[in-house]
């Protein structure tokens, strides 16, 4: 957290929900401050009337696009051509759920059944669940066009998910990717040769652009970590593999990979946001090492993967750090950069060109472990168990940024973990996060890094951003769907959904999408996996 002493105006209020939850501590900070009265009278107006039937009156057909995993290549989550804004988003109806049926209904997990974004062309609605089952509906009417069932369980937890171009729809199941007819769901081809059995699994949502299909394994168990990759489009032929851990290492059994959407830059790029190294700190104390590519953004040639440069948030990470969220391309002055960031709790913005860091700002709760990964691999550290830190390896940045009109938007989650031993090998917290993990939406000044507002939740707000025009939407983890006022925080519109959620939504012209996977994780109830549509008249 920020310290005591900065320059802050506290705006307080809370909102009821329908579940009794409250909401929107606001901190606004520098030229985004609004009058408290003024903010707290449009929040309490907004909120009147928001949570009544799931299905509201007629509505115009639902309608647009969203083409990428992130809405464009430059991964920046801001909704193509959306009608949806603080003008009308009071109006917002259901108008469909489309309900996962067989065993991805049966076997909901702890993380749910739907964790990827749906993508969004010619009035098709393509959505893939966590069995790596696809499903192509009807953006107007949620009817079912086709399936490709697989019902293969993701040992990696996703999120998983498909891209969609030239009439061709792309995925993978742990094992294989392939390329499907988008009218018919027919297999264009399966390749089931791409991984060794050490190379990990895949669960990423892939990227296409170029006549490339990018992808990445993850928890890869062999003495190069998970692997980064290029097929051919047209056959599935590997065009080049990039391996994230440079070397075997002492006590590291599993490292890197990849499982969010890469970035495909303007300037013959791909970069990738890479996962932590598993160790211990005792692992880590005794044989410090950079680990190199874990807990990176890796940005590689896209025609051959060679490494153009690489930052590391975390070297020598015991933690369970990732720096795995989709990297996002933006200009930060006249430079063009790259903006990144993962469970240590970290933004960082750095040069497109370089990997140099342009600045970089702590968001969430910090409880001054920041540097012990960095103490290790200098041999200054002197830590001791049991101790606390956080964010925990359920915290900090869960889920996507967004990046629109000069600033970052990024939802993170307050979690600490402890460690009882330094032998004991962190993972995620998931006995206790129901209990109290709570999270923030926070804006950034592009510019400078600089916090513009920061508003608290009750709890995890795993939808990511995503922007629609004057607002920034998230999702709660208990089942809500939440928009902000973009320039204030300010919570202007919340609604129940009909279960839990920890997936990252799309917006189709007047169509908010929302993929509730219905995660089991601490909650009474849960299940149900679903997709539901709401529009605007």
């Amino acid at each position: 957290m920020r310290s005591s002493d900065e320059s802050a105006s506290w705006i307080a209020g809370t909102m009821a929900s329908s579940r009794g939850e409250h909401y929107g501590r606001v901190r606004s900070l520098g030229r985004r401050y609004f009058k408290s009265g003024l903010l707290a009278a449009a929040s309490l107006v907004a909120a009147g009337g928001l949570i009544g039937g799931m299905a509201g009156s007629a509505t115009s057909g639902p309608s647009g696009s969203w083409p990428y995993p992130n809405a464009d290549l430059a991964n920046n989550r801001v909704a193509p051509g959306s009608t949806i804004s603080s003008a009308n988003v009071a109006s917002l109806r259901q108008v469909w759920s489309f309900k996962i049926t067989g065993k991805a209904a049966k076997g909901v997990s702890v993380f749910g059944s739907l964790a990827a974004t749906p993508i969004v062309v010619g009035g098709v609605v393509y959505l893939q669940d966590l069995y790596a089952n696809v499903y192509a509906l009807s953006l107007a009417s949620g009817k079912l066009k086709w399936e490709y069932r697989l019902n293969s369980p993701l040992p990696s937890l996703g999120p998983d998910g498909v891209a969609v171009e030239g009439g061709v729809v792309y995925g993978d199941s742990p094992t294989t990717a392939f390329a499907l007819s988008a009218a018919t769901g027919k297999p264009l081809w399966v390749d089931r040769h791409l991984l060794r059995k050490s190379q990990g699994t895949f669960g990423i949502q892939p990227q296409v652009a170029g006549g490339r299909v990018y992808l990445a394994s993850a928890f890869g168990k062999s003495s190069h970590g998970g692997v980064l990759l290029a097929l051919n489009a047209s056959d599935g032929a590997v065009i080049w593999k990039f391996s994230t851990l440079r070397h075997t290492h002492p006590g590291v059994f599993v490292a890197g990979g990849a499982w969010e959407t890469p970035l495909v830059g303007t300037d013959g790029s791909v970069t990738y946001g890479t996962g932590n190294p598993y160790q211990s700190a005792a692992s880590a104390i005794q044989h410090p090492s950079t680990l190199a590519y874990t807990d990176s953004d890796v940005n590689l040639a896209a025609a051959t993967g060679k490494l153009r440069w690489y930052y590391q948030g975390v070297p020598d990470d015991f933690k369970d750090y990732d720096m795995q969220t989709s990297p996002v391309a933006a200009t930060v002055g006249r430079i063009p950069a790259v903006i990144g960031s993962g469970k240590m709790g970290v933004v960082y913005a750095m040069n497109a060109a370089t990997g140099a860091l342009l600045w970089k700002t702590p968001v969430g709760r910090h409880n001054g472990h920041g540097r012990d990964s960095l103490q290790a691999l200098h041999h200054r550290n002197k830590l001791k168990a049991p101790f606390t830190y956080e964010p925990g390896s359920l915290g900090g940045v869960l889920s996507n940024l967004a990046v629109a009109g000069g600033s970052v938007y990024v939802a993170t989650v307050d979690d600490p973990f402890r460690f009882t031993s330094l032998r004991q090998v962190a993972g995620a917290n998931v006995a206790s996060v129901h209990t109290r993990a709570t999270g923030e939406i926070e804006a950034l000044s592009l510019a400078t890094g600089k916090v513009e507002w920061d508003t608290k939740f009750p709890q995890m707000p795993l939808g990511g951003a995503t922007v629609s025009n004057n607002l920034v939407f998230t999702t709660l983890y208990s089942g809500v769907l939440v928009a902000l006022n973009r320039y204030t925080g300010a919570v202007v519109y919340r609604h129940a959904l009909p279960t839990s959620d920890n997936s990252t939504i799309a917006i189709a012209g007047n169509t908010v999408l929302v993929p509730a996977g219905g995660p089991k994780l601490g909650l009474h109830g849960g299940g149900h996996p679903q997709l539901v549509a709401y529009a605007i008249p």
